[in-house]
């Protein structure tokens, strides 16, 4: 097997919404908001009208993308035995990801992120983790994570104490490592820890060029480059108008970005980005092939709504 993607089982809710809700919501355009009350959230969602509904999570996301280009994917993710938590698994099976996980009744509901998408396609997100946040040691089995050639998890699994244990468990019965850092504020939140990881644990690490920064605390992007080659490691990061660049030692490969795009939503453009990337690093293409196949999965799923193709 290909790749194992281990990460919280979100059902997405896609809404359009103008600037005025973003603003009245004291919501941070272009971010993601945890929202731990289950009454704040089932307030906000009354007042929305839904656009589409679709299983989701970042590196679940990224797990169907890898399906799609025709690799062998697994995922784990805790959800609970209710509706949408039956939704969400017949929406893996039908992408032929294996889906390993048994789901029970639990005392939470399967998680759900509203995507708020704003007239100039930015998407900011509000996610009510419910049970997904809850996943835990147990749920990872350590045979099951030897059996692939690479596992790759979100920054977003930290948000909560248990899942800790599980990343770890994972991380020390795995062959290679990739992970997203997720988000800026996921990134401040943590910071000791993802240092750590990235210095220490992962083979991979994807983020964007304002994760980076904020991880090793610099404005200068260029100590970013310097602090990618002094790792025995793989970073990649994708740099919004300015395309992508991947670090690897001193070997330092740039692309640039698809022009002219319809685009309509830029959620999950990170997600399809690390597919392709991963689909060309598991397949031994070359860094400036994977950056390209990266690009070219972004690209279409920026010009539809939702975040799978």
């Amino acid at each position: 097997m290909k790749i194992l993607g281990i990460g919280n089982a979100i059902v997405d809710v896609i809404c359009k919404v103008d600037e005025n809700f973003i603003i009245k919501n004291k919501l941070t355009k272009g971010t993601m908001k945890l929202i731990f009350d289950d009454n704040e959230f089932q307030s906000m969602l009354s007042n929305l009208n839904i656009e589409k509904t679709i299983s989701g999570g970042s590196v679940a996301n990224s797990i169907v993308g890898l399906s799609q280009l025709g690799n062998k994917v697994g995922f784990i993710g805790k959800v609970s035995d209710d509706d949408l938590g039956n939704k969400y698994e017949e929406g893996l099976k039908s992408e032929k990801v294996e889906y390993i996980y048994s789901k029970k009744k639990e005392k939470l509901p399967t998680g759900t992120c509203l995507i708020l998408v704003t007239p100039d396609s930015e998407r900011t997100m509000c996610t009510y983790l419910g049970t997904a946040g809850k996943i835990n040691e147990n749920d990872v089995n350590s045979d099951v994570i030897k059996k692939f050639e690479m596992i790759f998890l979100e920054g977003y699994l930290w948000d909560e104490g248990q899942p800790k244990k599980a990343f770890e468990k994972a991380i020390n019965n795995a062959n290679k490592v990739a992970m997203s850092l997720s988000d800026q504020f996921c990134v401040d939140r943590h910071k000791p820890h993802f240092l750590d990881l990235v210095k220490n644990k992962l083979d991979i690490t994807f983020a964007n060029e304002q994760e980076m920064m904020s991880l090793i605390n610099t404005k200068n992007f260029n100590d970013v480059i310097e602090f990618g080659k002094s790792l025995e490691k793989l970073i990649v990061i994708t740099r919004g108008e300015k395309g992508a660049i991947s670090i690897s030692d001193n070997e330092i490969t740039e692309n640039g970005i698809e022009k002219n795009l319809k685009i309509k939503d830029l959620t999950g453009a990170g997600d399809l980005f690390a597919a392709g990337f991963l689909h060309g690093y598991l397949n031994n293409f070359s860094a400036i092939e994977c950056l390209e196949k990266g690009k070219e999965m972004s690209s279409k799923v920026i010009q539809q709504i939702g975040a799978r193709l």
